[in-house]
């Protein structure tokens, strides 16, 4: 007869085994890591400047709608390219539809919004934080350790991203009330963002091709992303103007198909915490694209903060040891 304890015992193992086995294996110099990391943060980077225009004459909503409706597409063809199965069982439909009501909706929307009452730039910067909640949740759910390494880098890049938003907010053409507001509404994304990371490194959804989860999951939101849509600002609105035709297609297929697999790839290689790294080096890239395109001018305080964010990027990814 097994003893109770025994039995629970038995239970768990399978979760506990499968959360060792997504434990942090690559370190920072493995191909498998730092090019795909590179990739990421050079188009996430770039499309900060497309969004801008994507929201100067289209409701943010309908933006995004458009964005992830393509984005679905591209990937069931994706995933007919590769040959996977798209059969997930209804329990982990519904964990899906949560992960695109948290990543593919409610984020972007938010995001959106919030570029209506500041700069891109604020939004970016803001949105490096992403690293504290991730490393957080994916220690007190997942159990992912996180090193003394981390939390020292992590000190040193969130005081360099504080450096950059206090530059964005200085240079910032609006007042208090809509930083304020801006701020919220960006924070607000990150939290959910964060939940939607961590649920895609679990035990649970981990069993699936990454490719598998992020069709359901984009097609999902793009569902919602509608009736949000149509909620909030009625009837569709379209402009025809190539760049904003093009502005989707470039979002669609190079900044959601392109990485999102990439991005949530890194997640379950080195962790939760460390793949929103990408967020710490998207705004530098940002900035960079600005001074080009944009004739951005780089102060005292900006050249700072990004300096503080690369050396704690440096600190934070130094290699883990191997799982054993």
């Amino acid at each position: 007869m097994t003893h109770p304890a025994q039995k629970e015992e038995t239970l768990l193992k399978p979760l506990e085994d499968a959360s060792q086995a997504a434990q942090p294996e690559y370190g920072f110099l493995h191909v498998r890591v730092w090019l795909p990391f590179l990739f990421l943060s050079l188009i996430w980077g770039s499309t900060w400047l497309v969004i801008r225009d994507q929201i100067s004459s289209v409701p943010a909503g309908w933006s995004v709608t458009y964005r992830f409706l393509v984005a679905a597409v591209g990937m069931f063809i994706l995933a007919k390219i590769m040959r996977l199965k798209l059969t997930i069982d209804r329990s982990t439909h519904r964990w899906a539809m949560l992960v695109g009501l948290l990543q593919f909706m409610a984020n972007f929307n938010l995001v959106y919004m919030a570029e209506h009452y500041v700069t891109s730039g604020l939004v970016a910067v803001l949105f490096a934080l992403l690293i504290v909640p991730n490393a957080v949740l994916g220690w007190v759910l997942l159990g992912r350790q996180v090193s003394r390494s981390f939390w020292i880098g992590s000190a040193v890049a969130i005081v360099g991203v504080g450096l950059l938003i206090l530059r964005e907010y200085r240079i910032a053409p609006v007042g208090g009330r809509e930083v304020i507001i801006g701020a919220v509404l960006t924070i607000t994304a990150v939290i959910g963002v964060s939940f939607s990371n961590v649920l895609q490194a679990s035990p649970r959804l981990n069993k699936f091709p990454i490719v598998t989860m992020l069709t359901w999951g984009m097609f999902y939101g793009s569902l919602l992303n509608i009736v949000w849509a149509l909620f909030v600002h009625g009837m569709p609105v379209l402009d025809t103007r190539p760049g904003y035709l093009g502005g989707v297609l470039y979002l669609s297929i190079v900044g959601s198909v392109m990485t999102f697999p990439l991005y949530f790839q890194l997640i379950r290689d080195i962790g939760p915490g460390k793949a929103a790294y990408t967020g710490v080096v998207v705004p530098v890239v940002a900035m960079l694209l600005s001074t080009v395109f944009e004739g951005y001018v780089w102060s005292g305080l900006a050249a700072s903060g990004a300096a503080l964010a690369m050396v704690g990027l440096l600190i934070s990814m130094q290699a883990a040891k191997p799982a054993r």
